[in-house]
């Protein structure tokens, strides 16, 4: 499975509800263009699946260097065009964090009423990791086309 993934929001950091645009439809286009949506918990499974495993994945999705990326950047190839950058995250009460050491992206697929779905990379391992995170946290996130 190769994604074709448009980045439209990661420059930017989203609560869930505000990037699904109300939607709890797991796959809905949200704040994506017409023909592209917000990739579900599976889809972001099938993608780190295929480039080798969450124990691998993050440094083939990691833009390579140190440009915006603080250091050691573990593993990051960007062999998968995947591009990453880091955006941090947004705690539900305001506050910033990690805006060079984390890139933190969303799912469509809820994990319970309050919770979501998320994979997020560190500058620090090659790991992807897949945890749920409450609604009004702040993440990127990227698009898939249809």
């Amino acid at each position: 499975m190769i994604w074709k993934v448009i980045v439209i929001f990661t420059a930017g950091l989203y609560q869930w509800d505000e990037m699904m645009q109300g939607s709890t439809t797991p796959g809905e286009q949200g704040i994506c263009p017409t023909g592209w949506h917000i990739p579900t918990d599976g889809e972001w499974t099938a993608l780190t699946t295929f480039l080798g495993g969450e124990s691998v994945a993050g440094g083939k999705m990691k833009e390579a260097g140190y440009a915006h990326w603080a250091a050691p950047n573990t593993g990051a190839t960007n062999s998968s065009g995947f591009t990453a950058l880091p955006g941090g995250y947004r705690y539900s009460n305001g506050n910033f964090s990690n805006l060079t050491l984390t890139a933190g992206f969303w799912s469509s697929s809820q994990y319970g009423a309050s919770n979501t779905w998320a994979r997020y990379l560190n500058c620090n391992v090659e790991n992807v990791y897949r945890d749920y995170f409450t609604k009004p946290y702040g993440f990127s996130g990227r698009c898939v086309q249809d």
